[in-house]
């Protein structure tokens, strides 16, 4: 049930459903712009969690390794295209774009059916001692980044 839950991966993309509720929209019944970025987080925690990867088994075995390991969004490019209301079912898809030393881009896209409301590209860097650093070969392979760069 948890990968129902998580979503699934067709085409090397992930695809993870999400409904609208009340407390996702603003006063005029559309979705609030910052609730895009919380869907499209979970987008990415689910996508590396089918992977093979997650989230608190990486952090607890690279922790182990560098106490002071992180993946933090360095950057991220959001367009807002269309609207979406309380009750909607919204899709969020996650696919790799390239990697490149110690950072991997990433697209997403919010969909409603086959509109496309809110496209990201979203730059993620590994962190360690409080500096950019490669990513680590095991972390590499679990992402399956040698298969995008």
């Amino acid at each position: 049930m948890t990968a129902h839950l998580d979503g699934e991966i067709r085409d090397g993309r992930h695809h993870m459903q999400v409904r609208v509720y009340y407390e996702d929209t603003d006063f005029s019944g559309i979705v609030y712009h910052a609730n895009y970025l919380r869907f499209m987080e979970r987008g990415r925690t689910n996508h590396l969690r089918l992977m093979g990867a997650e989230q608190q088994a990486l952090f607890e075995q690279a922790e182990s390794e560098d106490a002071s390991f992180a993946f933090v969004v360095r950057s991220m490019h959001l367009d807002f295209l269309k609207p979406a209301r309380m009750d909607d079912v919204l899709d969020v898809v996650t696919w790799p774009v390239a990697v490149k030393g110690a950072s991997i881009m990433l697209a997403q896209e919010v969909r409603r059916g086959e509109d496309v409301l809110v496209k990201a590209e979203v730059r993620v860097a590994f962190i360690s001692g409080g500096r950019a650093q490669p990513i680590p070969k095991s972390i590499r392979a679990l992402m399956k980044a040698d298969l995008i760069s």
